[in-house]
């Protein structure tokens, strides 16, 4: 694996937006006891569906731990399309420890190797130590054997940004400018970190993300890109629900700017589920450790039906045994016509703190032009 010590813009190179191509999607295998309840058990058949729902479309490959590497195989087993490789990590969320795939026009992959801290390092973050999380994305890129560029001391998380592939961002002022990330950097710099690795023009900024999301608003689980210019929105018209004035003013910012290509935004609503709680029960299986996440029945999950992933042909997303999930299905399957809508059990994944979206990083397919 070679380091190189440009940028992806400048060799050509762009973040395509998640309904381009892929080769396949990289998961990593859920087992840490101080986040999934039960040691993990619960969250690895929530996992396996999902992963096996995913391999209906395109191969996977599954991270897991030399501990519980034979596990993951058994529960694995009989999915040609799924390989499970020995990969040391502090949990399971690829999406903001794995690489962010780039491309160009002759056929090339890289990844950009984001800096980690757990959502925070020592001021907010959710465990500690995460060294081995800090390693993910060059162990993912030296598997596929892919060149990287390293973002020193900028720290960012994959579930933070969604892209359209024709030059425009989105992400929160919540999570990037919050001052557990990037403290020394405001957001020009930050801007320009953006633009340089994933070949961007037109940063929208949210204001914040779902309320009471770990991870301090990250937009994946809040906004979505489903086609160029094209946006589906978390949604509450509940004035008591204290998301209610955070769709609004994301709505707000939506309607008041262009994308890079001149277009404004078509916004698309999605209800948002519950409020969902975690049970007494579901609380007390979860080991108690200092420094961790602490789970409380008395706070509100981040439910919601955005965190889905789009693969070759489908669209994985959660289902919350909610009265909204046959209206979250209908929007799904209304906005993507040529892809099949599989709905995996959601809940086991949000006790852990996100869902499909950020447990899953898609790997773009080469394009020559």
């Amino acid at each position: 694996m070679k380091t190189l010590s440009s940028t992806p813009r400048a060799d050509g190179f762009h973040m395509p937006a998640e309904w381009a191509p892929q080769t396949q999607v990289w998961m990593i295998w859920p087992e840490r006891p101080d986040n999934w309840r039960l040691g993990g058990k619960p969250a690895q058949a929530a996992h396996t569906a999902v992963a096996k729902a995913i391999a209906r479309f395109e191969p996977v490959t599954v991270g897991v731990s030399a501990a519980q590497y034979e596990n993951a195989v058994s529960r694995l087993a009989g999915e040609p399309n799924i390989r499970v490789v020995e990969l040391s990590n502090d949990d399971a969320w690829v999406r903001d420890t794995g690489p962010t795939f780039v491309i160009n026009d002759s056929g090339d992959v890289r990844g950009v190797d984001w800096g980690f801290n757990a959502w925070g390092g020592f001021e907010g973050g959710l465990y500690a130590p995460w060294n081995r999380d800090e390693q993910v994305a060059g162990k993912i890129m030296g598997l596929e054997r892919t060149a990287r560029y390293v973002t020193e001391g900028f720290v960012l998380e994959g579930g933070s940004i969604h892209v359209d592939g024709e030059g425009t961002l989105i992400t929160t002022e919540e999570c990037l400018l919050n001052a557990n990330r990037n403290p020394h950097l405001n957001r020009e710099q930050i801007e320009a970190i953006l633009r340089d690795h994933l070949a961007v023009d037109t940063i929208v900024w949210l204001p914040d993300g779902l309320y009471n999301d770990e991870t301090d608003g990250h937009v994946d689980n809040f906004c979505c890109y489903v086609s160029p210019g094209e946006v589906l929105l978390a949604w509450t018209d509940d004035s008591n629900d204290p998301n209610y004035s955070r769709c609004r003013a994301a709505m707000a910012v939506l309607e008041s700017q262009r994308d890079a290509k001149g277009r404004t935004f078509v916004v698309h609503k999605m209800p948002i589920p519950g409020p969902m709680y975690a049970t007494q029960e579901e609380c007390d299986g979860v080991d108690m450790v200092a420094g961790s996440q602490e789970r409380s029945p008395s706070s509100r999950l981040a439910g919601s039906y955005v965190n889905f992933l789009i693969v070759n042909g489908g669209i994985i997303a959660p289902s919350f045994n909610d009265p909204a999930d046959a209206e979250a299905r209908a929007i799904l399957a209304r906005l993507f016509p040529d892809h099949e809508v599989v709905m995996v059990p959601g809940r086991e994944l949000l006790l852990g703190g996100g869902n499909i979206h950020c447990l899953t990083q898609q790997q773009p397919a080469p394009v020559k032009r």
